[in-house]
């Protein structure tokens, strides 16, 4: 004798509990998955605070183009972070490279060709720099902590050996670079004009790009992403390559704000870059991240150093905090990847 089928409701049964105690499950689950409200909440949470301590400074047009100059050099170095560590990789020598791309672009002999040449320099510079990176990593396979480790030293030391430790100023007849910070449309510098570009760019390769996919599909799984017909190799090369050309972009914004070329330039800026970008959501292991969200977090950092500046308060103690909001940062996404899986 035939059974008869399962009519709906045994079919609801037999999967568990229902629809019912699944929706609060996937309510939570959407709101897990947009980080960035938290990240805005966190800075409204800073601008109040700004207001109630330093009502006087903080919300003047003054401050808050000081904070979005001081964003900008950073930023830049952001985004091609965030493209490395979404890709699966790290890169510790952002803010060398970017020394020493200012320091190549304001000697004199590169000075002599006037602002262009000085402005190619440095994109050429950081980013054949982010090539060899590359190299090293995806032919070489050298682990991307070590290479950049490596490259972080070598381009600090050459650029203090370029230099012989001195800061080069920009020389007369340059003005051009320095007028990308001096010159303002509607009270906002041109650096910024070009942070805004370079984020705008970023987020249409990222999320509207054949490359942009290829990257968090070889940040997610590179073995699956090699089956898939992903050259892996050609990708992280090209991945550092982009982090280099930030590098060398950021070195040109540092020079119009500081008109100067140092081989001090960008210290500690892969620290405050790789601190942003974990903030605004993008895991370490790569696989996972956005540009929106990474900028979000460089804005949250920029801000407290403005109000340690503001108020008067001590460096270190601005450190502790920074390190603080980082390992509760890291915390979060371990603990959010436990609950997905």
């Amino acid at each position: 004798m035939s059974e008869s089928p399962p009519s709906v409701d045994e079919k609801v049964r037999a999967t568990g509990q229902g629809r019912a105690p699944v929706a609060p499950a996937g309510l939570l689950t959407r709101l897990g998955e947009v980080p960035l409200l938290g990240l805005v909440a966190a800075l409204v949470l800073l601008a109040v605070v700004g207001l109630v301590t330093v009502p006087d400074t903080f919300a003047t047009t003054s401050n808050m183009v000081s904070i979005l100059s001081l964003a900008a050099t950073i930023g830049v170095i952001t985004v091609g972070m965030t493209f490395v560590i979404i890709g699966g990789g790290i890169d510790l020598s952002v803010g060398a490279l970017m020394a020493l791309a200012s320091v190549w672009a304001t000697t004199l002999a590169t000075q002599a060709y006037g602002p262009f040449v000085m402005i190619v320099c440095a994109v050429l510079v950081g980013t054949g720099a982010g090539l060899v990176n590359g190299l090293l990593i995806s032919y070489g396979r050298m682990v991307p902590f070590i290479a950049t480790l490596a490259m972080l030293v070598a381009a600090r030391g050459l650029a203090q050996r370029m230099s012989n430790r001195r800061t080069q100023l920009v020389a007369q007849g340059n003005e051009a670079i320095v007028g990308l910070s001096t010159t303002r449309v509607l009270g906002i510098p041109l650096l910024v004009y070009i942070f805004a570009v370079v984020v705008v760019l970023g987020w249409v390769l990222l999320n509207r790009t054949t490359f942009g996919r290829r990257t968090y599909a070889v940040g997610g799984n590179p073995e699956a992403a090699r089956l898939a017909g992903i050259d892996v190799r050609r990708h992280t090369v090209a991945l550092y390559a982009l982090s280099g050309l930030c590098c060398g972009i950021a070195a040109v914004l540092i020079m119009a704000r500081t008109t100067t070329g140092s081989s001090t330039h960008g210290d500690l800026y892969e620290l405050d870059a790789i601190a942003a970008v974990i903030i605004g959501g993008t895991l370490l292991t790569g696989g996972r991240g956005s540009i929106v969200g990474s900028i979000l977090g460089l804005l949250i950092f920029t801000v407290i150093t403005n109000l340690f500046i503001l108020n008067g308060l001590n460096t270190s103690d601005q450190l502790v905090a920074k390190g603080l909001i980082i390992v509760v940062a890291v915390l979060l996404q371990r603990r959010s990847l436990r609950t997905a899986t």
